[in-house]
């Protein structure tokens, strides 16, 4: 058994010196495929559902090769990793669409504190009370997949003192998101929600994990894992992907897996021990030190999904997809972006010089693995 998934990409345009520039309203003009954010430096692509890794790997790529090419003929402007305003901006909201009254909602409610970028993964799941028990479960372990993702340390030219500055800013809303404990739950609070205003519309719901669905709260078909920084290389994203996808079929297999029965702790203490890991791996990612849902006891974020890809492994190469996860390994032995970005920062390079050498690092590591995995497919 294999789940379909999918992605979608939020990315920074801008200039070669790592400078954040407004095109989202040019683009989604020019080419198909592209949608806007509500402020114009960032652009979102999706990928379509597939159940295979390699046609997802090849659906990262392709769009981003189109979108530098025409960035290219715009002027010298390009694509910056990261999740946040890394070198400034941050002061300033820049519409793109200024007549939308949800962008109007969004700026005067949250300000930039929505201007990140992120990758949201969607991995299908049609039954819908699978579906919440396994949404139950990843929320609780969301915190992990912010761990290997971070890539954000660094904030209007400053480091912040977190690795994913983006989660620690970003406004998650409504305040409070209980554990849905079924589907008439989800869509009973859902309604409240709509009716109260903590919630503008069924897109307003932000927070770890949602989920999601042609007709929402009605009509859902997968999981969203939203607590992602932008994960720039397609090979690190697809592994991280595989963890997900290995960890939900283990719970679909096993019905016992679920907070509700399986934890000592309430729903209520479930929801702040996961707030605080989602902190704690904001602050330090890999090396968070966060509370295990089951029992409440400590464990680090490493060692916590080392014991995870031990438990799964067995599973994704039953699937057929092992060979997509074992990158893994390489993220928890090397660190994250942005611990690597902080890194090159601690040993002398100016934010600005280890922004510049991720943009060119990030294109080309898109030329290799289109010229080495893709060329057949994307000629």
């Amino acid at each position: 058994m294999v789940l379909t998934k999918g992605f979608e990409i939020e990315m920074y345009t801008g200039t070669p010196q790592g400078e954040i520039i407004g095109l989202s309203d040019k683009i989604i003009t020019a080419l198909d495929g592209y949608m806007r954010e509500p402020d114009s430096r960032n652009v979102e692509y999706i990928t379509s559902p597939s159940t295979s890794y390699e046609s997802q790997l090849c659906a990262l790529l392709s769009p981003r090769r189109v979108l530098r090419n025409y960035l290219q003929r715009l002027g010298n402007y390009t694509l910056i990793p990261g999740s946040t305003l890394s070198l400034g901006g941050g002061s300033r909201f820049f519409r793109s669409d200024p007549t939308n009254p949800y962008h109007d909602y969004i700026e005067q409610t949250y300000g930039t504190k929505v201007v990140t970028a992120s990758v949201h993964i969607n991995i299908g799941i049609s039954d819908p009370e699978v579906l919440m028990r396994a949404c139950r479960v990843i929320r609780l372990e969301a915190p992990l997949f912010l761990a290997l993702s971070a890539s954000s340390p660094f904030l209007d030219g400053k480091t912040t003192g977190y690795h994913s500055s983006r989660w620690a800013v970003f406004p998650q809303t409504p305040a409070s998101v209980p554990l849905f404990t079924s589907h008439a739950h989800h869509i009973q609070w859902v309604e409240e929600q709509l009716v109260a205003g903590t919630m503008q519309n069924v897109r307003h719901l932000w927070s770890s994990v949602r989920p999601n669905g042609d007709r929402r709260p009605y009509d859902l078909n997968r999981l969203e894992l939203r607590i992602c920084d932008l994960v720039t290389d397609p090979i690190s994203l697809l592994a991280i992907t595989a963890l997900l996808e290995a960890r939900l079929l283990q719970i679909i297999d096993n019905p016992n897996i679920d907070p509700l029965t399986q934890s000592t702790l309430s729903p209520e203490e479930l929801i702040t021990l996961t707030a605080k890991n989602e902190a704690a791996a904001a602050i330090s990612s890999l090396d968070a030190q966060l509370q295990h849902w089951q029992d409440g006891s400590s464990i680090i974020a490493r060692d916590w999904i080392a014991e995870i890809y031990d438990d799964v492994w067995a599973i994704a190469k039953q699937a057929g997809f092992s060979c997509f996860l074992s990158p893994l390994h390489k993220i928890l032995r090397e660190g994250n972006e942005a611990q690597q970005w902080l890194q090159l920062h601690t040993v002398g390079f100016d934010i600005q010089r280890v922004i510049t050498q991720a943009i060119i690092a990030t294109q080309e590591r898109e030329l290799e693995l289109e010229n080495k995995l893709c060329s057949s497919l994307l000629a």
